[in-house]
């Protein structure tokens, strides 16, 4: 058999190395094209990444503007993808998980060796250039490998930029809703002060018993009360709101709703929620891309799991009065010790793992399709009722009461005891309209976000 002549040798593993290395560049967008319209499907809104400072004033441009116009839903949510500095971390972090794919398909730099050796009139002079070869052998399945994974780091983006969405959204609802309490329990503090102050001119006079004087200094009491617990309330959810918009000094004055959304005209029939959920919910494919990437590198593992370290390369040597030698050199760690069983078994595992969280993944996620909806139904017929039932009822008793207060027939006792009534059912009306904007929520983000519930 002919032998190959060296410089061949030295040739093609150099000519393959820039050959395949060429192939794993950087993408112009850094992945956030696909993470951008995975979020606008699922949130109507577009999202960026911050990498210079012009995209930085920006979009600092673009929120100020938004600001200037009382918020709705929609606006909050595109403040939040906006200008929130957490969904950027991540948005960093989907580059980490590019910077990773571009360093895999790259083979290990070529090491080269180089001895210098004299003795007296002699001199001896070794040099070796080394190439990784099973890198080299290896290095489409570890390309493909890390391109998986850096797949999964855009729907881990994606997702985070979801369950960001879905956060300001129920945020919203809950400052606004706590803005509406606030306000009404005010004026009921207002009422009941007003009350107390006629029940104890009457006492005094002894027109009303110190019963009556009693009850009405304890509704009072206890309006003081819930006012300051509804203040406190209207403080906290608004901060929250201010801190998923990612927003500080001055743009803090956030400019809400008096009242929240009205209810839809009917809850919408929806079918086949859990097949929009399978196809849709960002954690079953991330879950699946997991199982996928965690097969391959299983093949990856029982291809190295015997041989780690191949290396292979050109050699010459000079020795003082001898012609110029050329040859190859081959490095191989022979497996006397480690056969790479424990490798293989761990990678075997950690791949049974990942059908088995995909699997699991997939009977929540259906199961929590069914709970959002049921949610989703029963707050919007209790908050229909409040609306179209009780309320009307408490408004009609109280225009009753007060014909009959004025015709003489009930007291004044009788006309404060309704309004406190009143007060109750009123409360528990904001409340429960309250409850189906969070269900409304919830259930969009268990159809095809990471998976929401009702957070009280």
């Amino acid at each position: 058999m002919k032998p190959t002549h060296p410089r061949r040798l030295q040739r093609l593993p150099a000519a393959a190395a820039l050959l395949l290395s060429g192939c794993a560049t950087f993408s112009q967008d850094g992945g956030m094209t696909s993470v951008s319209q995975l979020t606008e499907q699922r949130t109507g809104q577009a999202v960026s990444r911050m990498t210079t400072d012009a995209a930085t004033d920006a979009n600092a441009a673009r929120v100020a503007g938004l600001l200037q116009q009382r918020l709705d839903p929609n606006t909050v949510v595109q403040i939040a993808l906006l200008n929130n500095r957490g969904l950027q971390a991540s948005f960093a972090a989907l580059g980490v998980a590019e910077a990773e794919y571009v360093q895999a398909g790259r083979l290990r730099n070529p090491g080269f060796s180089f001895s210098h050796l004299r003795g007296g009139e002699s001199l001896e002079i070794d040099r070796s250039v080394t190439f990784d070869l099973i890198g080299l052998l290896t290095l489409p399945l570890r390309s493909a490998i890390a391109q998986r994974r850096f797949g999964q780091a855009g729907l881990q983006a994606a997702s985070a930029a979801v369950a960001l969405a879905a956060d300001a959204r129920r945020a919203f609802f809950e400052a606004v809703a706590a803005r509406q309490t606030a306000r009404y329990m005010e004026q009921v503090r207002s009422a009941a002060e007003a009350g107390a102050a006629l029940a104890a001119r009457m006492a005094k006079v002894g027109n009303w018993s110190r019963l009556d004087l009693a009850r009405e200094q304890a509704f009072y009491a206890q309006a003081v009360a819930q006012q300051a617990r509804a203040g406190q309330n209207e403080t906290a959810t608004r901060e929250q709101l201010i801190r998923l918009l990612g927003l500080w000094g001055q743009q803090s004055a956030l400019l809400l709703p008096e009242r929240l959304p009205d209810l839809p005209g009917a809850a919408p029939e929806i079918t086949s929620l859990e097949s929009q959920a399978m196809a849709q919910r960002l954690d079953i494919q991330m879950a699946k891309r997991d199982a996928e990437a965690t097969a391959n590198g299983l093949g990856l593992t029982r291809a190295t799991g015997f041989v780690n370290v191949l290396d292979a390369g050109y050699a010459n040597k000079s020795q003082s009065g001898q012609p110029r030698e050329n040859g190859y050199t081959i490095a191989l760690e022979l497996p006397v010790f480690d056969w790479g069983s424990a490798k293989r078994a761990n990678a075997e595992a950690l791949y049974m793992e990942a059908v088995h969280r995909s699997a699991d993944t997939a009977i929540r996620a259906r199961s929590e399709v069914r709970e959002a909806y049921a949610a989703y139904r029963t707050t919007y017929d209790i908050a229909r009722h409040y609306r179209d039932e009780i309320v009307p009822l408490r408004r009609r008793i109280s225009e009753e009461v007060l014909l009959r207060y004025n015709g003489m027939l009930v007291g004044v006792f009788e006309l404060l005891a309704d309004a406190r009534e009143q007060a109750g059912s009123v409360n528990a009306a904001i409340e429960a309209q309250r409850d189906f904007w969070l269900a409304d929520t919830a259930l969009q983000g268990a159809i095809s976000g990471p998976g929401a519930s009702i957070k009280r």
